[in-house]
């Protein structure tokens, strides 16, 4: 074999290439940017113009029934806004849906669309941080879309004059009463979108998760009620997410509630109540980890 002679103009390129010398921020830094990339990509921020027109209108839909209240309290001098703080979230429950139905596949979902889980992984990130950084999105997103139009209904009624300790009082149990339905709602909502890379039946699926069970558990609620087993309906609550927060605000943050008759729950029920949306929130995450133990491999 003939080795072919060095030229005398032979040389080495520096092409750049040099070693990263900055700070390593390491796994908690990561899993903050990635709470914060998915947290703005549930309201379209960073994305095209398009992509903002469905999360911010909605968000408008959410918010104009606070202004009205508002509007009314001022002009009409009432004593009271037309709705409690506590039941604010639920009477847009079909918003609030549709909300977690777009941003829950947008977290989830497009990731195992288009691969990008291995990415995630390569990173110092485990895949218990990728699914509480998803959650923790998911939750603070919701909880924003839904507390800040009650936080408009609170400054509204205060600048009507309808009674500082009073509106306070309904504001912070209203802000927890938001607080359970985002946890419980976002818990559900990304498990049901993980499963699926395809985003419109994420879309589907979680509207379908979501809002079925209300539709077959108010009738039976309805039928107790003719049937004299009121006692039977605050049970019966515990068998759809909508009915566990509103039998938890009507029994521990002096709401009513919305079951047949304003049946009000008892206070076992109401414990009932919480151990159902912790045991499910508990189960929810449970199921992401065990989902993302083979996901993007």
């Amino acid at each position: 074999m003939t080795i072919p002679r060095q030229t005398a103009d032979a040389r080495i390129h520096d092409i750049g290439y040099r070693r990263y010398e900055g700070a390593r921020l390491g796994a908690r830094y990561a899993r903050y940017s990635l709470f914060v990339h998915s947290l703005r990509g549930a309201f379209g921020l960073g994305r095209p113009a398009r992509s903002k027109v469905l999360p911010w209108g909605l968000f408008a839909v959410m918010a104009l029934p606070a202004v009205i209240m508002v509007a009314v309290a001022s002009t009409t001098g009432t004593d009271e806004l037309l709705i409690d703080h506590t039941r604010y979230a639920l009477s847009m429950e079909p918003i609030v849906v549709l909300f977690l139905a777009m941003a829950a596949p947008q977290l989830v979902s497009l990731d195992l669309r288009y691969k990008t889980m291995p990415l995630y992984f390569s990173r110092p990130i485990t895949r218990a941080d990728y699914v509480t950084a998803k959650f923790a999105a998911l939750v603070g997103a919701l909880f924003l879309f839904t507390g800040l139009p009650l936080t408009i209904s609170y400054v509204g009624g205060l600048l009507a004059e309808l009674g500082f300790a009073d509106q306070t009082t309904g504001y912070l149990q209203g802000l927890v009463a938001t607080a359970v339905l985002s946890v419980l709602y976002a818990g559900i909502a990304l498990l049901v979108a993980s499963f699926t890379p395809r985003r419109g039946f994420g879309v589907a699926a979680v509207i379908a998760v979501l809002t079925i069970p209300g539709f077959a558990v108010y009738p039976l609620q309805a039928l107790m009620e003719t049937q004299d087993s009121e006692g039977a309906i605050g049970w019966f609550g515990l068998f759809s997410p909508a009915s566990l927060v509103d039998g938890i605000q009507a029994a521990f943050l002096g709401g009513t509630t919305g079951f047949p008759a304003g049946v009000q729950p008892t206070t076992l029920q109401g414990i009932a109540s919480l151990l159902a949306v912790a045991g499910l929130v508990a189960l929810c995450l449970a199921l992401l980890l065990r989902r993302y133990r083979k996901a993007g491999i």
